[in-house]
């Protein structure tokens, strides 16, 4: 019986396909007690220079959840930046929008080199959770320490407002708020309606196998290629003529070794 060589196919989490799809940047408006800031998020999943897709998809999430609402900017160095995003607002607390640290994602192209530069606090290498920071100056020495994913694209003099509030160290003396966030574009809510579009129409061709939350791509056999199969393993199976060695050379028709041509396997892919 001839071999059958099988390739599965490859299988790609959620995560994966929808982050393809994101093809826009996402925009929120930060606001606070001293005005509005106006966020690009670099949400734009590209082959070899991924732009934080994971880092803005958490943030945005967050944001539609109302989890910075009413938290402190609880860091504020002048000439330097301003940090929140912990609802504790202590500098020692906040969760992520899954509940556990995830990784960083430095892209090549990205640096902390303006003001208004928006990146994410940490304790160290992928421990990414809520908190963030907005620069008031470059600082490349920050980079491939801190994910960015965005920048301030509107209320520049909200950033002058809050840098010249006094502080004692690096603690503001007066509150400032995040006191809410709008969600203007969400290119991941659009980017999981095109995949789930795209499995709606795989599902009715009977094309798509799902596995729990992973779903991939996948050709099966029809009936009639079953046959053909079964077909194709008759003819390959070679006559006996006899028992024991050389069985199966028909003494009717013996040919030299070098007039055998091989059997090229096919592979099948299921």
């Amino acid at each position: 019986m001839a071999p059958v060589t099988k390739q599965k196919a490859a299988v790609l989490s959620d995560e994966t396909v929808r982050y393809k799809r994101v093809k826009k940047n996402g925009y929120v408006r930060i606001i606070t007690n001293h005005g509005s800031l106006n966020i690009e998020l670099q949400s734009i999943f590209l082959r070899f220079c991924p732009k934080a897709p994971k880092t803005c998809e958490n943030f945005i999430l967050l944001c539609r959840r109302g989890y910075y609402n009413n938290s402190k900017f609880h860091r504020i160095i002048k000439n330097f930046m301003m940090q929140g995003g912990d609802p504790t607002g202590t500098g020692h607390g906040g969760e992520s929008a899954w509940g556990k640290p995830f990784d960083d994602e430095f892209a090549p192209g990205l640096s902390h080199d303006a003001r208004g530069i928006l990146s994410m606090a940490n304790k160290g290498t992928n421990t990414n959770q809520s908190q963030f920071f907005i620069t008031f100056r470059p600082c490349k020495y920050l980079d491939k320490k801190h994910t960015i994913f965005g920048r301030v694209v509107g209320g520049q003099e909200t950033l002058i407002s809050i840098e010249k509030v006094e502080t004692d160290g690096d603690q503001p003396k007066e509150p400032v708020y995040f006191m809410r966030a709008e969600v203007f574009v969400d290119p991941f809510e659009e980017a999981e309606a095109e995949v789930q579009k795209e499995r709606a129409s795989l599902l009715s061709k009977g094309m798509l196998v799902l596995r729990g939350r992973v779903s991939f791509c996948t050709y099966l056999p029809s009936d009639a290629q079953k046959e053909a199969d079964a077909k194709r393993d008759a003819i390959a199976k070679p006559k006996a003529f006899s028992t024991g060695v050389g069985k199966y050379i028909n003494p009717q028709n013996k040919r030299l070794a070098s007039d055998v041509s091989f059997f090229s396997w096919e592979i099948v892919f299921s």
